[in-house]
């Protein structure tokens, strides 16, 4: 049986804190960063370790540890509730950093529709129907989270959704869910919503200037592929 051996006792090259202050953070894997979110292992396994184990629940992927939740993460033993939470904070924190960089005051195309629900919506494990709410010239008023949805669909009301626009002078609107199955293709129920809210629109003269469906591996626009 291999002796565990403690991080303490490692060469400094080979210590995530000491490797990420000598080399830079670009050279620690991901398993060696996040075994710095964790502080510490246990008596019989490293930090490292440990967040191998919690990469390996994860399948060695990013995308799928934003969706572990907190009762997820506390199946690996030597992970409790403090050390889940540490970790989902800083994923949380990633996505809003994301936001606040790539989103401008403005929203000129799809893509940057896109870039901005992403950090949002990307990583949800069930749907959710939101609204970008945006004055004349697509400069940002806020966005609004309509409803929740279960795993395949989720149901927006168009009435709420137009008592919100009206409440902050929107003019135009961008409409955006997410499709946690990872496909791309709108729904027929996609179709008729869309087609019942620009219609609504146009009785209040505001325009609703895309649909955004959201996956992790990319985005739909309606009003790219001429469904508004």
């Amino acid at each position: 049986m291999t002796k565990y051996v403690s991080i303490k006792n490692w060469a400094k090259d080979d210590k995530p804190r000491e490797k990420l202050a000598l080399n830079g953070r670009e050279t620690l894997s991901n398993a060696e960063l996040l075994a710095i979110l964790l502080g510490n292992g246990t008596r019989r396994k490293s930090a490292v370790g440990l967040a191998r184990d919690v990469m390996t629940l994860a399948d060695n992927n990013l995308n799928a540890l934003a969706k572990l939740s907190i009762s997820d993460l506390c199946k690996i033993s030597g992970i409790g509730p403090a050390k889940a939470i540490t970790i989902i904070a800083a994923i949380e924190l990633g996505g809003r950093r994301k936001k606040s960089i790539i989103t401008s005051n403005f929203i000129k195309s799809s893509f940057e529709a896109y870039e901005y629900f992403s950090p949002m919506l990307q990583d949800k494990e069930y749907e959710e129907f939101w609204i970008l709410l945006l004055k004349q010239n697509n400069k940002i008023i806020k966005s609004y989270k309509v409803s929740d949805g279960g795993l395949t669909s989720t149901i927006a009301d168009p009435k709420r959704l137009f008592k919100i626009a009206l409440e902050n002078n929107a003019v135009n609107i961008i409409l955006c869910h997410n499709h946690p199955s990872g496909n791309l293709t709108p729904s027929v129920a996609d179709f008729k919503l869309t087609e019942k809210i620009v219609n609504g629109g146009k009785q209040l003269d505001i325009s609703i200037l895309d649909h955004i469906i959201i996956t992790d591996s990319g985005f739909y626009s309606f009003a790219d592929e001429g469904q508004m």
